[in-house]
């Protein structure tokens, strides 16, 4: 792949293609959505741009960039953040060290240009302003115009697209012209038992099956009780826990010992107790605790100007 291209005169230094490889466990629906979504059944039908929805950790970008894989196109991610520049999102001036100013193609840029796929990680991460340079090319007019360069910039027809959001609170809320270009939603749940220790065993195929299994059941138990642990945070778990019980052979931590010590390292003390910390969770989401007004915003309770305010005077005068 030649390492620039000219649009309009300008030459545009291409980004490298991601070269993880993704293989994706269980779930093997979602999959197929996905790749349905990026199939074109016409001449004149165009690829459609989901929204990958799922609790941090879930495996969004993996599902992505298997489904990238399956495809045997180049890959090219893109972090989102919440100072995202439109001009960090299409192309970038450089000062060369002849002087020069060069203009460097991101990863999205690049993936239009040589008909790859592109990840957006985390788009909810993004403001509405780098979101609007991107309303062309995610409709039928399929461009990007690039202010800094002076140019506009057309989609190869191979060019695919995903979002990946996390589904707990955003920095931004995307604009609805935007989330109705990103469909469908695609959503991820936990995995199964079997997954998810296909899982980890993919990762870590030198673990033993005490830590698998001792990890395993924990994950499942925060699933099932609604926690945001997830298969990465498990993970970490294991992998922190290997190390502890290899580090020292003279007086090696027993693997239970090690697992907790990670456990309570990687995702703190809270995680020691499953049980406690959902029903903490609860307590501060519901509870008994009754709802305030907005009166109780502006005025304490006792205040004759509460709306909800009480004059024992008059009420013991009633009584009379």
């Amino acid at each position: 792949m030649s390492k620039f291209v000219e649009i309009g005169g300008v030459r545009l230094f291409l980004s490298e293609p991601d070269p993880t490889n993704g293989q994706w466990i269980g779930q093997g629906e979602v999959l197929k959505q996905l790749l349905a979504c990026w199939l074109v059944v016409d001449d004149v039908d165009l690829p459609l741009t989901p929204r990958l929805v799922g609790a941090p950790g879930i495996g969004k970008t993996t599902l992505a960039i298997a489904g990238a894989r399956v495809r045997k196109q180049p890959l090219y991610i893109y972090q989102c953040t919440a100072d995202t520049r439109p001009e960090d999102l299409l192309v970038t001036p450089v000062l060369a060290e002849s002087g020069k100013i060069v203009y460097h193609a991101s990863t999205l840029v690049t993936a239009m240009l040589t008909g790859g796929i592109c990840v957006l990680d985390e788009g909810n991460r993004m403001n509405e302003k780098s979101w609007a340079s991107l309303a062309a090319l995610l409709d039928h007019r399929r461009y990007v115009e690039s202010i800094v360069a002076g140019i506009t910039i057309p989609a190869h027809r191979d060019f695919r697209c995903a979002i990946t959001m996390n589904d707990d609170e955003s920095t931004f809320e995307i604009p609805d012209y935007i989330l109705s270009r990103l469909q469908p939603t695609l959503e991820l749940s936990h995995p199964a038992r079997e997954d998810e220790l296909a899982i980890l065993k993919y990762h870590l195929p030198f673990a033993d099956d005490e830590m698998l299994n001792l990890t395993v059941e924990f994950l499942q138990q925060a699933h099932e009780l609604k926690l945001d642990f997830s298969t990465r945070d498990g993970i970490n778990v294991l992998r922190y826990a290997i190390k502890r019980a290899a580090q020292d052979s003279t007086h090696p931590l027993s693997k239970d010992v090690a697992w907790r010590e990670s456990l309570h390292r990687c995702l703190g003390e809270e995680a020691l107790d499953l049980k406690e910390l959902a029903e903490r969770k609860r307590s501060t989401l519901g509870g008994n605790v009754v709802p305030m007004g907005l009166g109780d915003f502006f005025f304490s309770p006792d205040d004759p100007l509460h709306p909800d305010y009480e004059d024992d005077e008059e009420d013991d005068e009633d009584d009379e």
